[in-house]
């Protein structure tokens, strides 16, 4: 989809950097000096597990990375760097080996490198010393093979930046993500949970090591988060005060110049604030670059705020008298929910679909537990429980997600759903166990094992086996499409029969035979894509344009 090309384009070009610069963030280094600087001695167990001290990274049987950090600043980048050494190169190796694909052009790559050299030049100043310092710790793991782009620090400082970068520059759809949270009389035992899909797509080999990271920091409050190698910013956690955050991008402006990362800001009331009022406090400190939605959940308050920001202002969303809030890519605080741009969202994306879905999941569900909350992370239909075709946008399993996630705040537990997107396992987690009673044999998983959520049952249907392959053959058909060869009819058909209630089979099948000048079967096929759920009113449009075309051929 054009939508996930864009954002691999921008982290690719995030990656590039400033290699020819002279700026003084490419000189920049952070201040280390009253933190523990001795580099951490690693064990290798096996190529599975990995032990330095009371530190340890471990893979578990569901094939989620665990991994247990503590310390100063310096100390938890340094430990966590040594320990996840191979996968953090694999993982950056994964971003650069897609850059000449994404963007094949030198004299591209040059423009951009230098766009980007004046771009991220106050970024440094944007994000706390802690954290610097941190990402300064792992990134003395890094590889040197890219330090032609530029060095360690730099290279995965600005990484920090590539959600914001991404999301920013996209034409129109965004990170899809959908959250929802519950409490009081629509909970089943009263107490706050919540649950969200983070569905940030880069390829399958990036999703591969998802880690389950619980930093026990020497200031602040223990906490986890879902993460990847060498990210150090929160995209999803829960710190030990039973206070959770989880962020959905929203529309923004073209930012001019880089300021704190969300992720970074979200890192920092994860490790720093016990309540709402706290969260808040921190966000009203920093000025960010892109607008997002930051669903806080809270233990002490038992339920969930909205806090929607934005570079020129911020807004809180508490839903009044009301036992439940929902959040999709739109706003709907007051200071937002008339914007110009956040209707537009709401009019041509595919984010005000999700959240009527979530409504609707809800509405049938009176009281939401974790089981409850698995299936609506999972569920495939679109509203009314119609056929959306498998990877539809609009689904609130788009069958991309790097991870569902769901939280008992009060319980301080969590469960994270293991490969693939959210369809494994989700694996169940106690923040009191893992701190509190810090394992004396750290070989051991954490897991509360008897409290896992099975798999999704889609895995073992006919259905899903399709879907793999289709996914196959769609990147497929976007080669020859690029390339102009000739399809076989025979793999047109077989494609389409692999994920027939998808609009996007008949939409690319359209556009081969317009592109061969069969425009009989170009009609046919275009016709059949507007009969199906097409995901966005621009690409809705699209294919009317290609009709309106055919009509005066």
């Amino acid at each position: 989809m054009k939508s996930r090309r864009i954002l691999l384009f921008f982290i690719g070009i995030s990656m590039l950097l400033t290699s020819c610069g002279i700026s003084k963030s490419k000189h920049h280094l952070p201040d280390v000096a009253r933190y523990n600087a001795t580099k951490p001695i690693v064990t290798k167990q096996s190529d599975s597990a990995f032990v330095s001290g009371r530190n340890s990274f471990l893979k578990n049987k569901q094939g989620l990375w665990e991994l247990y950090v503590e310390g100063d600043p310096l100390e938890i980048g340094l430990s966590t760097g040594a320990l996840t050494d191979s996968l953090l190169k694999k993982q950056e190796q994964i971003f650069f080996s897609r850059i000449e694909d994404i963007v094949p052009s030198k004299f591209q790559q040059n423009l951009l490198r230098n766009f980007l050299k004046w771009y991220n030049r106050k970024l440094y100043l944007n994000v706390p010393n802690e954290y610097q310092a941190e990402i300064y710790g792992i990134s003395q793991y890094t590889s040197h093979t890219f330090d032609n782009l530029a060095p360690q620090y730099q290279r995965n400082l600005y990484l920090h930046g590539a959600h914001d970068i991404g999301h920013a520059l996209q034409d129109l759809a965004l990170v899809g993500c959908s959250s929802f949270a519950a409490w009081n009389e629509k909970s089943e035992d009263g107490n706050l949970i919540l649950g969200r899909n983070f569905d940030f797509y880069v390829n399958e080999a990036f999703a591969e090591n998802k880690i389950v990271a619980f930093i026990n920091p020497k200031e602040g409050y223990p906490f986890m988060m879902v993460t990847w190698p060498g990210m150090i910013g929160a995209v999803s956690g829960m710190n030990k005060e039973g206070l959770t955050v989880t962020i959905n991008a929203g529309k923004s402006k073209i930012p001019l110049s880089a300021k704190t990362p969300i992720s970074i800001l979200t890192r920092e009331i994860l490790q720093h604030a016990q309540n709402i009022e706290e969260a808040i406090a921190i966000v009203k400190k920093r000025n960010v670059f892109v607008s997002e939605s930051i669903m806080v959940g809270s233990a002490h308050d038992n339920k969930a705020i909205l806090i929607e920001v934005s570079p020129k202002k911020m807004d809180v969303y508490d839903v009044p008298n009301s036992d439940q809030l929902i959040c999709s890519n739109h706003f709907q605080s007051a200071a937002f929910k008339d914007d110009k741009r956040n209707q537009f969202q709401i009019a041509n994306s595919h984010s005000e679909y999700r959240f009527e879905r979530m409504q609707e999941l809800l509405s049938q569900n009176t009281k939401i537990n974790p089981q409850i909350a698995s299936e609506i992370l999972r569920n495939k239909e679109g509203l009314q429980n119609s056929t959306l075709g498998y990877g539809n946008e609009k689904a609130l399993n788009q069958l991309m997600a790097h991870h569902g996630i769901i939280f008992k705040p009060k319980e301080k537990t969590v469960w994270i759903s293991a490969n693939p997107y959210q369809l494994g396992e989700f694996v169940c987690y106690n923040l009191d166990s893992v701190f509190k009673e810090r394992k004396t044999n750290p070989l051991l998983s954490f897991e509360e094992e008897n409290r896992n959520i099975a798999k999704d049952p889609f895995l073992q249907t006919t259905a899903f086996k399709n879907y793999k392959k289709f996914k196959t053959e769609d990147h497929k058909i976007d080669v020859y499409l690029k390339n102009k060869t000739k399809i076989p009819f025979d793999f047109i058909q077989q494609y389409q029969s692999l994920n027939p209630d998808y609009w996007v089979v008949y939409y690319k099948a359209g556009l081969y035979f317009y592109q061969k000048k069969y425009f009989r079967l170009a009609q046919e096929n275009f016709e059949k894509a507007l009969t199906k759920e097409v995901t966005t009113v621009p690409q809705k449009l699209a294919i009317e344009k290609y009709l309106k075309k055919l009509k005066r051929k």
